[in-house]
């Protein structure tokens, strides 16, 4: 009988996540006494760090941290594997923190609610007109951030010019085909410069955006 996917590589390793160095070794001492290995983070960051090198069967996760919002590391860690079990920490009592928690998580595609896309490591906030890769603030133009919204609002989807431009051009989009060309070019320079490209160009068909673990 074949090995249960995920579980070749030796014991479940199981992400603890707290900002309290104190708890954390409570509950990775909890984890291993039950045979499991535990890996220690205490900030978001270091959390998402260490499922991208080494992906955890499961997770427990504070959810106030003092870089990323927990809900922030749930949402990545969703969309990376969204069938993976999360014990989520808070002690915030209200309901609808409660609710809102649960919405977001359910969904392991790059747009998760009406104002925030994750896709892997970035970050695409509506509300804010903010974008982030690997945690580092990316500073868009108007333009680049209405294409950028668009092409992760269709992860994996191969869109053409004139789509691109049939969406865009009644916002802050004007141009043609040539336009799209000059402005995938910028994205790239500021999205993936210095890390693994996200913007592909499908040669004869237009643009896409994919998670790196795609081409793993």
């Amino acid at each position: 009988m074949s090995a249960t996917p995920g579980f070749r590589n030796g014991r479940v390793r199981v992400l603890i996540v707290d900002d309290e160095p104190a708890l954390t070794d409570v509950l990775s001492v909890a984890v291993e006494e039950a045979g499991r290995r535990a890996c220690p983070a205490l900030d978001g960051q270091s959390a998402l760090k260490i499922a991208r090198g080494c992906p955890p069967h499961a997770v427990v996760l504070d959810g106030m941290l003092p870089d990323l919002d927990g809900l922030q590391v749930l949402r990545r860690l969703r969309y990376e594997n969204p069938k993976r079990p999360v014990l989520m920490l808070t002690a915030r009592d209200a309901l609808e923190h409660r609710l809102d928690g649960l919405r977001r998580s359910a969904s392991g595609r790059a747009r998760t609610d009406d104002s925030v896309r994750v896709l892997g490591d970035l970050v695409l906030s509506e509300e804010t007109r903010e974008v982030h890769r690997a945690g580092v603030p990316v500073q868009l133009t108007a333009k680049e951030f209405d294409l950028l919204g668009l092409m992760m609002s269709h992860p994996r989807q191969v869109l053409s010019k004139i789509q691109i431009l049939d969406h865009v051009r009644s916002s802050s989009f004007d141009g043609g085909g040539n336009l799209v060309e000059v402005y995938i070019s910028s994205l790239r320079r500021k999205i993936d410069r210095g890390r693994a490209p996200v913007i592909h160009t499908v040669r004869g068909l237009g643009y896409a955006i994919r998670p790196v673990e795609d081409a793993r």
